[in-house]
């Protein structure tokens, strides 16, 4: 069966929002906590493969950057085959009917708003629950590998963290879109799992992840505070993920394709 071509996949994506912009507050939330859940699952399997491997990474960090790369996707191939909401592909979604004017603006704005609530719990759930309280991440390499992560990631300068969110969410919201082109899971892994590797090894900032990967470094005694998380990472990566989904992925293509 052929893939879907691209003013095809815009209209998958218009479709795509308007089954979210249909969803009940409760059911948005319960979704978004799943995704939330999921990305960081994806986070924790990553670090317990590319952090376990600290002589190779200093050897060769290209390897250890691949193999957390590698892995990573589990989380958005969770949210796209098991049906889940993520922020980051929201941002690409909802813009073409808001160019249609299918959807209002405020629409936009009431479903990143919760979806984002509800990513930000999963993702604090399973930081804390499934990883600090499970002791998943308590030994050496991989207390240290998370934590250096985390402490690089906050010491970067917001419009570093802003430049590297675009590209993040660029090809997340890129793996979502191609995902709609293919017709069975396995087609739809595999165009999940380049874009998504890709993100990781290039080191981009997804809002979505570092809600897990920098409250489980601070629940794990990383010299980071909640203002400096929130201030110099989350914000700025936020940011970018909106340029990245919504203007060079939802935007372009529904300015190229939609009629």
């Amino acid at each position: 069966m052929a893939v879907k071509n691209p003013e095809e996949l815009v209209k998958q994506a218009e479709i795509a929002a308007l089954k979210r912009h249909n969803t009940s507050n409760v059911k948005t939330l319960i979704l978004a906590f799943l995704a939330g859940s999921y990305i960081a699952l994806g986070g924790l399997l990553s670090i317990l493969v590319g952090g376990g491997m600290p002589e190779i990474a200093l050897a060769n960090p290209g390897i250890s950057k691949f193999a957390m790369g590698a892995v990573f996707p589990l989380g958005l191939i969770l949210c796209v085959i098991a049906g889940a909401d993520l922020f980051t592909g929201n941002t690409a979604y909802f813009i073409p009917p808001l160019i249609s004017r299918s959807l209002k603006f405020r629409d936009l704005l009431r479903n990143w708003s919760l979806v984002y609530i509800g990513n930000f719990v999963g993702a604090l759930f399973i930081g804390y629950i499934l990883t600090y309280q499970a002791g998943v991440l308590n030994q050496y390499p991989w207390n240290e590998s998370l934590i250096n992560l985390a402490e690089a990631k906050v010491n970067l300068s917001f419009l570093t963290v802003f430049i590297k969110g675009i590209g993040a969410n660029w090809l997340v919201a890129l793996a979502v879109w191609l995902a709609f082109a293919a017709h069975d899971v396995t087609g739809k892994i595999i165009a999940i799992w380049f874009p998504v590797m890709a993100f990781v090894v290039m080191g981009f900032e997804h809002s979505v992840a570092n809600m897990y990967f920098i409250p489980t470094a601070i629940f794990h005694g990383a010299d980071i505070s909640w203002s400096s998380f929130i201030f110099n990472n989350l914000i700025p990566a936020t940011l970018g993920n909106i340029v990245g989904g919504s203007l060079l992925t939802g935007g372009i293509y529904a300015l190229v394709y939609k009629n």
